[in-house]
């Protein structure tokens, strides 16, 4: 709302702005970005016109992505456990103009848009991020800084500004640089839904890992420093990412197995009750210690459990950073 308000309302740019959101929560960014500034915000339909002077606002559960005078949106991998996502965003982007691109990181968790703003730097377009001390939840804008040759650091407040004079400002440069394999591929498995996987060979090499959403092989990809996996339907993470999706689908692991044995222990416990209705005392005898053994068990697995969803992650992040419900970029 801050920055929507700096835009004067012929901003001779168009504007597309991710939210990370959960599937089921609608969106009503739009009309909120409406509110604050002059400029016509929408989500927008498939295949509508790319045009300057407009907002187009990611749907929730659906990617956007740019193509030459148009934007896509569609349900492809969900990147870093989101959909929408900025990096498919900013990559598509970069594919499509190279150098008229500005990709912009403001406050959120994690690292998302890192990725991304490589894309964009490496097809001759700008780097723009929050101060991070400006920033609500400063992890994405200290990522992008610490990965990314970042042409301008400022504060919202001045964000607008440098926006205006960055996009009246021409081009030294109007030739797209050739995109790399690995961004062509990356793009189109975003962007075709149907029929589509990764070329292993432009991708990575084969991780030790597995994907957290599918279950495939990841591949391992070094991007300037930056750690990434992906698998050939297209799910892709930072590592930082993967820890956070690995973290949770061991705890789900844990659950289930301690919901596992306490229903184990529970059949048990009847059974036992049922030999010794029908005075089979010695079958009861057997089920009351397997009952006792699986309760002895399931005890175990609950301090595991507890112990694990409730100790600090290996790397401390801030309480606000924790607390921060939402990340965006533009």
């Amino acid at each position: 709302m801050k920055l929507v308000a700096q835009l004067p309302r012929d901003f001779p740019a168009a504007v597309l702005v991710v939210l990370h959101l959960s599937a089921g929560h609608r969106s009503l960014l739009p009309e909120i970005l409406m509110r604050a500034g002059p400029l016509p915000a929408m989500h927008p339909k498939p295949e509508a016109p790319l045009e300057p002077g407009r907002i187009y606002v990611a749907p929730s559960d659906l990617h956007l992505l740019v193509e030459p005078g148009r934007v896509l949106v569609n349900a492809g991998p969900r990147e870093n456990g989101h959909r929408p996502a900025v990096d498919p965003l900013f990559r598509s982007a970069a594919r499509a103009y190279g150098p008229r691109v500005i990709g912009v990181v403001l406050t959120g968790a994690l690292d998302c848009g890192t990725s991304g703003l490589l894309a964009i730097k490496a097809q001759g377009g700008l780097a723009v991020v929050q101060d991070p001390a400006d920033a609500y939840c400063p992890d994405m804008p200290r990522s992008a800084l610490e990965f990314v040759k970042v042409d301008h650091t400022v504060l919202l407040a001045d964000l607008g500004a440098l926006l205006v004079r960055l996009v009246s400002t021409p081009l030294t440069r109007h030739e797209v640089p050739k995109p790399s394999g690995r961004l062509q591929e990356e793009v189109k498995v975003m962007r075709e839904v149907r029929g589509v996987h990764l070329d292993p060979q432009d991708t990575g090499k084969p991780s030790l890992f597995s994907c957290p959403d599918c279950g495939g092989v990841i591949f391992e990809m070094d991007e300037e420093g930056l750690l990434r996996y992906r698998c050939r339907v297209g799910h892709g993470y930072t590592a930082k990412a993967l820890s956070v999706n690995q973290q949770t689908a061991m705890d789900g692991a844990l659950w289930a197995a301690l919901r596992a044995l306490e229903e184990s222990a529970a059949l048990s416990r009847r059974m036992a009750a049922r030999a010794n209705e029908r005075n089979q005392h010695h079958a009861a005898q057997r089920y009351e210690a397997r009952a006792r053994s699986t309760e002895d068990q399931a005890e175990l697995m609950r301090q595991m459990v507890m112990n694990s969803t409730t100790r600090p992650p290996p790397e401390e992040e801030p309480e606000e950073a924790l607390d921060a419900p939402k990340r965006m970029e533009v």
